[in-house]
């Protein structure tokens, strides 16, 4: 390909260019408006509503309009003078494990709690069982089922206090039920659990004060265990993604963001499900009685520097990480719930219901361009099982299946965009067929400015002119304009499916974390230089050429730098397979009569450009006095 010229070499500006710059405000446009849509769907919460500072006083008030609870729900309440019961207390701290074929729970019979929740079938790291409990943190702040009330000393209580295990047991099979029960004075406290063949465990949960009901929550108040070690890595705290609060109310979803979530704020609701969750994993409460359901989110920060100097590293910011957790129970006092921890797999998701009758599947959020990155990842993992080894665990060694589901998908992509990219070209072709009809207009009007009235009118002509000729003067754009959904799509999706995480590709060691060795980005740079240099662009300004030749590829590589090195394969085997398409078609009947059009364009302009320029007037000076 010697003697290929660039095709790109014609013109100065025209309607095209504008067809142009339309394209970047539309590209601007849509980034601008994702960010601004997150915005108004996290939607703000009022101040945290913390709990009264005496006791007399009631619990905190809903953030929303909610039956008023019974007063005999308030902590503090009594009925009369304070009952003796007698005591149920164990003497020594004791362990009981539960586990069925996909986890190994925990528990301790100090606060009747869990204190490890490890999922078999998912690795950490250190290539480990993973294991669901941020343990710095709910050192801190408190540990999952244990028990949030209005009144810190009760909550402390009982967290703190030995409970009587049913059975005594120290290991138990799924299908079982273990149970916990504590009395002293007034307060008797029961919590029963049942463990099943999958994931969820049913829990209940009544805290008595002189035989009456108070309002005591099942708590997950510490966030979740895969954050803990990637929050070690100082640059990569984020890497695990946010903690959010994720609810199903009355058909309506949210998830509100940890910078949006208050302490101690009380949301009475139907909730179908309410729980945290991150990138890939959730902890979710379903309760058997949505209508009278109430939810309490928590927030709380761990210093950054005490947790690295606790690992024996060296401090190197002064960063807060948030630390995010919800308790839920019921208004009438008497908690019964399902709760779900595990993956945030699409099938596991649907396959788990409500009682309500609603699936899980909202949990797992693509967020702005859901839909479109919802069915791209179905396609993908359609290509996916079709492959060897595509049953294997991600993590096995030789398994480089979805690294490969990638390649081969986008190559689908690109087939099936194949059509319109010809499209364009033909569009491209007819506005520089009619090019010198566009420069006479042009010449005619002389380039008025834009506040010139004249420039409506030549807009006007030109306007015409294409209409005339059948040039629509976007028709070049909406390959790109397509295309820009798909990969946005594409961009949120690596990073919010759970079978992406850990899957390694060659020197990948993690398709939905960033390239270790940058090799993707570096890539990344030549290839949409390439794209760049081989797709015409008639009458586009040879200066936004040049800015665009190198602008897209920094541009492309930043955003592949730091992000899911699945995306930086995805665009560059793209890039790839429309460098061979362009350089196929630039040698088609249609890219011969585009380059002999630019050809013969550019030649009329180095001949307008020899001609020399018409003398002016010297300019007047000032005459000296005489």
């Amino acid at each position: 390909m010697a003697e290929f010229k660039n095709p790109n070499a014609g013109g100065s500006g025209g309607p095209e260019s504008r067809s142009f710059l339309v394209m970047m405000v539309v590209m601007v446009g849509v980034i601008v408006g994702l960010q601004y849509w997150r915005a108004r769907n996290q939607p703000d919460t009022p101040p945290a509503q913390t709990a009264p500072a005496t006791a007399p006083q009631s619990p905190a008030p809903s953030a929303t309009p909610s039956p008023t609870p019974s007063p005999t729900l308030d902590p503090a309440h009594t009925t009369g003078p304070t009952q003796a019961t007698p005591t149920i207390a164990a003497t020594a701290e004791a362990s009981t494990v539960v586990e069925n074929d996909l986890y190994r729970i925990t528990f301790s019979n100090r606060g009747g709690q869990v204190t490890s929740w490890v999922l078999k079938k998912l690795r950490d790291d250190a290539g480990q069982p993973l294991d669901l409990i941020d343990h710095e943190a709910a050192a801190r702040f408190g540990q999952p089922l244990s028990l949030y009330t209005y009144d810190p000393a009760l909550t402390q209580q009982l967290a703190t206090a030995l409970y009587v295990a049913t059975p005594p047991a120290a290991s138990l099979q799924a299908p079982s039920t273990l149970s916990f029960d504590y009395a002293s004075g007034p307060i008797t406290v029961h919590k029963s659990f049942t463990f099943g063949a999958g994931y969820l465990v049913h829990a209940e949960a009544t805290v008595l004060r002189d035989g009456v009901p108070i309002r005591a929550l099942l708590a997950w108040p510490s966030g979740l265990g895969d954050l803990e070690k990637p929050r070690l890595h100082i640059g990569r705290s984020s890497f695990a993604g946010d903690t959010v609060v994720d609810t199903l109310a009355d058909g309506h979803e949210t998830h509100i963001a940890s910078k949006k979530v208050s302490g101690g704020e009380t949301l009475n609701a139907a909730f179908a499900f309410a729980g945290v969750s991150d990138q890939y994993f959730a902890a979710t409460f379903l309760p058997d009685h949505p209508a009278d359901a109430t939810l309490v989110t928590l927030h709380h920060q761990i210093q950054l520097d005490e947790i690295l100097r606790a690992h024996n590293l060296p401090a190197k910011s002064n960063a807060f990480v948030p630390v995010i957790g919800a308790a839920i129970g019921s208004l009438s006092g008497h908690d019964s719930v399902n709760l779900f921890v595990g993956p945030k797999d699409i099938d596991l998701l649907k396959s788990i219901h409500t009682a309500t009758g609603s699936s899980l599947e909202p949990i797992l959020d693509f967020g702005f361009w859901g839909p479109i990155g919802k069915y791209l990842f179905l396609g993908l993992r359609a290509v996916h099982s079709m492959l060897p080894n595509a049953t294997l665990p991600t993590s096995a060694p030789g398994n480089f299946s979805w690294g490969w589901a990638i390649v081969l998908f986008t190559v689908l992509i690109n087939l099936v965009l194949l059509p319109l990219r010809v499209q364009g070209m033909r569009s491209a072709l007819k506005m520089q067929r009619i090019q010198p009809q566009l420069d006479a207009i042009k010449a005619k009007y002389k380039n008025p400015k834009a506040t010139d009235p004249r420039m409506a009118e030549m807009n006007a002509e030109i306007m015409q002119c294409q209409k005339d000729n059948g040039v629509s003067m976007f028709g070049g754009c909406i390959p790109s304009l397509i295309q820009l959904p798909l990969l946005l799509a594409f961009f949120t999706m690596m990073t919010k499916v759970v079978e992406l995480r850990q899957a390694h590709f060659f020197w990948l060691p993690d398709l939905s974390s960033a390239d270790p060795w940058h090799i993707l980005p570096i890539f990344m740079v030549l290839t949409s230089f390439l794209v760049q240099f081989y797709t015409p662009s008639p009458g586009v300004d040879p200066q936004q050429q040049r800015m665009m030749a190198f602008m897209m590829p920094a541009f492309s590589g930043y955003m592949t730098w730091n992000y899911a090195a699945g995306l930086g394969l995805y665009w560059n085997v793209g890039n790839l397979i429309m460098i061979l398409q362009q350089a196929v078609m630039n040698y088609t009947s249609l890219g011969r009569e585009m380059r002999e059009l630019a050809a013969k364009r550019a030649a009329r302009k180095a001949v307008a450009a020899a001609r020399p320029a018409a003398r002016t007037p010297p300019p007047k000076t000032l005459q000296g006095r005489r």
